[in-house]
């Protein structure tokens, strides 16, 4: 199965992308950060976060996307762009019919590490042996992404709901959806 990681940020989104099936060897298929600068204007960023997640859904072609659950942190200004970033992640996924999961960092950091309070070095160190990599992902956003996307992979995640069957909800909400507002357009009620 192939798993998109998403760790969610306006400035920096990483973004990563592993194959792999529980009890399986891992293979490293891409990683990378979307980077926004962050005096640009907001509509904008998100825009420029949105095409970079979506250039590599089309490229890679993700059976599902794991996204970092958004907590509640001290800056509000912060978490509502993490937010944001993690709005677009899944929107992506369900526009292109991905089944899309949400984990804690908590539950990335154990998955990878055994330890649910590992801090971000741990993380990287580990991600870089369970992958083979010769290098660390640099920044700390790359790696954290690629853990999220193992977790997803060892949880089995992928394969609790076949994506075809995901695609089939979307499709029925998008249909019912079309005929409201085309009744609505002419004059007759849809329940």
């Amino acid at each position: 199965m192939r798993v998109m990681g998403v760790d969610p940020g306006l400035t920096r989104c990483g973004v990563g992308v592993v194959d792999g099936a529980p009890g399986r060897p891992l293979r490293l298929v891409h990683v990378s950060v979307v980077r926004t600068g962050p005096d640009d204007d907001h509509a904008l960023r998100l825009l420029e976060v949105e095409r970079g997640i979506e250039a590599v859904m089309d490229e890679l072609r993700p059976e599902a996307v794991a996204v970092e659950r958004v907590f509640s942190q001290h800056n509000v200004r912060t978490v509502m762009g993490t937010a944001q970033a993690a709005g677009i992640a899944m929107l992506a996924a369900a526009r292109r019919g991905l089944p899309v999961a949400l984990h804690t960092p908590s539950e990335a950091k154990a998955a990878v590490t055994g330890n649910g309070r590992a801090d971000k070095a741990q993380v990287t160190k580990m991600v870089t042996r369970l992958l083979a990599l010769d290098a660390a992902p640099k920044p700390a956003d790359a790696a954290d992404a690629l853990a999220l996307a193992i977790c997803h992979v060892w949880r089995g995640g992928a394969a609790r709901q076949p994506a075809h069957a995901f695609r089939s909800r979307i499709e029925e909400a998008a249909r019912a959806e079309r005929e409201r507002l085309a009744a609505r357009r002419t004059g007759g009620t849809v329940q």
